[in-house]
C-alpha cells in the first residue's frame, strides 16, 4: 500500500510539535552536506590539490551559470544558488537509500524552497533597486498591471513548488508500484531513470529561480566582467 504523499510519518515529537520524516531526513542532509562541505573546504591554498581544482571547477560551472542567466556578477548568489541545487540533487537522491522517500516528494519541503526563492526575489531586488525601486517594478509597463504583477510574483513561485512536487512525487511512486509488482530486479533501469530526473529538476528548480530573481534586478544592466576569480584564497 502505498501512502498519500500529502501524509507524513511521525517520528517522533517534541513537545506539541510532531517531527515527520521529511523533516528528519531533511536534518540528516543539511547535516552530511555541511560536513562534506567543511571537509572540502578546510585546507585551501594557493596550490590546489587535485580535489580543491575539483571543487574549484564545480564553482566556476555555478558561477558561469549565474553569470550567463542572470547578466550580473555572480559572487553575491552563488552561495544560495549553489547551495539550493546541491541540497535539492541530495534531496532527490537520497531515494536511493532503503527505507527513505526523498523529502522533496513532500509538498511541505517544496514549499519551504518555494518561500527560499520568493525571499530572495524580494530581497535581492530590493537590495538591487532599492524599496522604492522595487516596488516600482510592480507598475511597469502601466499602473494597471500592479495587481497582475504582484499575483505573477506569487504564481511563479508556486509554480515551482508544484513542478518539484508533481515530478520527484511522481518518480517515487512508479518505482514503488513496479517494486510491489515486479521484485528487486526489475526496477533498477527505473532507478537510473530517476536519477537523471532527480539531477534535471534539480537543474531546472535553481534555474528557474535565477531567471525569477534576475527579474527583480535592474534591467538591462550589462553583467559585470569578472576580473580573475571573484574570492581570493587567504
Amino acid at each position: 500500500m502505498i501512502d498519500s504523499p500529502l501524509l507524513a510519518k511521525v517520528v517522533f515529537t517534541i513537545g506539541p510539535v510532531p517531527i515527520t520524516e521529511p523533516v528528519v531526513v531533511t536534518w540528516g542532509l543539511i547535516a552530511v552536506l555541511s560536513l562534506v562541505g567543511w571537509l572540502a573546504t578546510r585546507r585551501l591554498s594557493l596550490k590546489p590539490t587535485p580535489r580543491q581544482t575539483v571543487l574549484e571547477l564545480i564553482v566556476g560551472v555555478i558561477e558561469d551559470q549565474v553569470q550567463g542567466t542572470m547578466r550580473v556578477a555572480p559572487a553575491p548568489y552563488v552561495p544560495m544558488i549553489g547551495t539550493l541545487f546541491l541540497f535539492i540533487l541530495a534531496a532527490n537522491w537520497s531515494s536511493l537509500v532503503p527505507g527513505i522517500e526523498p523529502p522533496t516528494a513532500h509538498i511541505e519541503t517544496d514549499a519551504a524552497l518555494g518561500l527560499i526563492v520568493l525571499v530572495a526575489i524580494l530581497y535581492f531586488g530590493i537590495r538591487a533597486r532599492g524599496l522604492g525601486g522595487y516596488l516600482r517594478t510592480f507598475a511597469e509597463p502601466s499602473l494597471i498591471m500592479i495587481p497582475l504583477n504582484v499575483v505573477e510574483t506569487f504564481t511563479r513561485t508556486f509554480s515551482l513548488i508544484v513542478r518539484l512536487f508533481g515530478n520527484v512525487m511522481s518518480g517515487v511512486f512508479v518505482i514503488g508500484i513496479v517494486l510491489s509488482l515486479a521484485g528487486l530486479l526489475v526496477p533498477v533501469p527505473l532507478m537510473a531513470l530517476d536519477l537523471l530526473t532527480g539531477a534535471v529538476q534539480a537543474y531546472i528548480f535553481t534555474i528557474l529561480a535565477m531567471v525569477f530573481i534576475g527579474n527583480g534586478l535592474t534591467e538591462g544592466r550589462p553583467a559585470e566582467p569578472r576580473k580573475g576569480k571573484d574570492h581570493e584564497l587567504d
